[in-house]
């Protein structure tokens, strides 16, 4: 019976052919079909808190985006950063905030998803939870988005809205820490 030699050339081959094999895997998956996300920051409070870390759905932006879908898009500070956001105004429409209730098209907008005890408490903090803001009238292409935590959040309120190729990836699903396992 013959041994078989170890031969080091073969095994360090295979090792690199390895890594390039799951580093190429990995681009591909981040490039094309889920974007890593970490939150930063307080904006989407009490729904995402600082440091969470989930995956973002890139092929999601492909199809419909729909109101209150939670997105991920490039930050308009020019840092190269990126924003997690809800949308809130869809294109074609005219968005407006009075006295804390928020108006699509002159009707006021259900947000079923916020935390009433957190907004209770901001608005006993801040006198309302929502600044008066509008009306903007967005184009064929704009999404008017917002951050869950209002007193905290810069968002369409600041900077505009956000054309859909400012999109980056639409959904969170948060991994760590994993008592908050799950879809957001």
């Amino acid at each position: 019976m013959e041994e078989e030699r170890f031969d080091i050339k073969k095994e360090v081959f295979d090792f690199v052919k390895l890594l390039v094999f799951w580093f190429v895997v990995f681009l591909v998956v981040t490039r094309f079909i889920v974007n890593p996300i970490q939150v930063i920051g307080n904006s989407m409070y009490p729904t995402l808190k600082d440091k969470e870390r989930g995956f973002s759905s890139i092929i999601s932006r492909n199809f419909d985006i729909h109101r209150f879908d939670i997105v991920v898009v490039e930050a308009k500070d020019n840092s190269n950063d990126h924003w997690v956001k809800r949308v809130i105004g869809m294109p074609n429409e005219t968005i407006e905030c009075r006295d804390d209730v928020i108006y699509i098209n002159g009707e006021p907008l259900e947000q079923d998803f916020l935390d009433e005890e957190y907004v209770a408490s901001e608005v006993a903090t801040y006198g309302r939870f929502t600044e008066d803001f509008g009306p903007f009238i967005l184009g064929e292409d704009e999404y008017f988005l917002m951050g869950d935590n209002r007193q905290h959040s810069t968002d369409s309120r600041v900077v505009g809205a956000f054309h859909k190729d400012e999109i980056t990836s639409v959904g969170i699903f948060i991994y760590y820490p994993f008592d908050e396992f799950g879809i957001k």
